[in-house]
């Protein structure tokens, strides 16, 4: 008896652990999870054999592509879940929202351009950094989220360790790193220049986002050196898109409408 007979004779469960088998062979969880199930909903839809496997097949690539956007997110490590979705362009009428959705495309990063998003604390940046994060990471780019006095802080140690060049090439490999806070501590001269080393690395072939509360001119404060200051501006801005989110805090507005009224007494 030839091997095409007898699986033509299998009885439903045996059919059934011969899915389970080879799917765990295959290493197809998906299609071992809803065959069944599938399976059941297309006899009652009369489905077509070749309708029945394109739906499974499709099930799998499905499930295969969020498995990877969410190793991507969490290989990003960013400090917690923001996305477009939740941002309230209504509470800042700074920020176009069509500029937003078209960065969200990524073409930006594809381009290896950078971003600059300058504004006070509270008005959005953060958010709209994570965020916009997110949507590279879910587009299939990796991502890597840090704040800058962690990253220089990172790369002094890796100096002291010997490790620079093997620091500086794994920022490198990333797609889009993006940079929280920066402008917000100041610098120590060694940390901002390897910091700069790391901008270098990345200049014109892999995208840098960046958020600071301080405007260009203030970037003096974080780079105390006026030439390594101008260089750092010069490689964060060049060819890139530069979004003010103003100096209103969003959340401070929001505090203040949601504070209960003091009782009078």
């Amino acid at each position: 008896m030839t091997t095409s007979r007898r699986r033509r004779g299998l009885t439903e469960e045996a059919a059934d652990a011969a899915v389970d088998q080879a799917c765990r062979m295959l290493r197809l969880p998906t299609i071992r999870a809803l065959s069944s199930d599938l399976a059941g909903r297309a006899a009652a839809e009369q489905m077509s054999y070749r309708g029945f496997l394109a739906e499974l097949l499709l099930a799998e690539c499905d499930d295969r592509a969020r498995r990877r956007s969410e190793r991507r997110i969490r290989a990003a490590q960013f400090p917690r879940e923001k996305s477009l979705r939740a941002f309230d362009f209504e509470a800042n009428p700074n920020i176009d929202p069509a500029l937003i959705h078209t960065l969200a495309k990524c073409d930006w990063v594809k381009k290896g351009q950078p971003l600059c998003l300058i504004g006070d604390s509270g008005t959005g940046k953060s958010h709209l950094l994570i965020a916009l994060g997110n949507e590279a990471a879910m587009a299939g780019y990796r991502v890597k989220y840090t704040l800058a006095t962690k990253l220089a802080n990172e790369l002094v140690e890796a100096a002291d360790d010997m490790v620079l060049s093997k620091t500086i090439a794994r920022y490198g490999r990333v797609d889009l790193l993006c940079i929280d806070e920066l402008g917000y501590m100041q610098l120590d001269r060694r940390g901002a220049e390897l910091l700069f080393q790391v901008l270098t690395e990345r200049e014109e072939k892999a995208s840098v986002a960046i958020a600071s509360n301080e405007s260009f001119a203030g970037w003096t404060k974080t780079f105390t050196d006026p030439r390594l200051c101008a260089a750092v501006v010069d490689r964060l801005t060049f060819g890139g898109a530069i979004i003010e989110t103003g100096t209103d805090s969003y959340r401070l507005a929001h505090t203040q409408r949601t504070a209960p009224t003091p009782s009078a007494g």
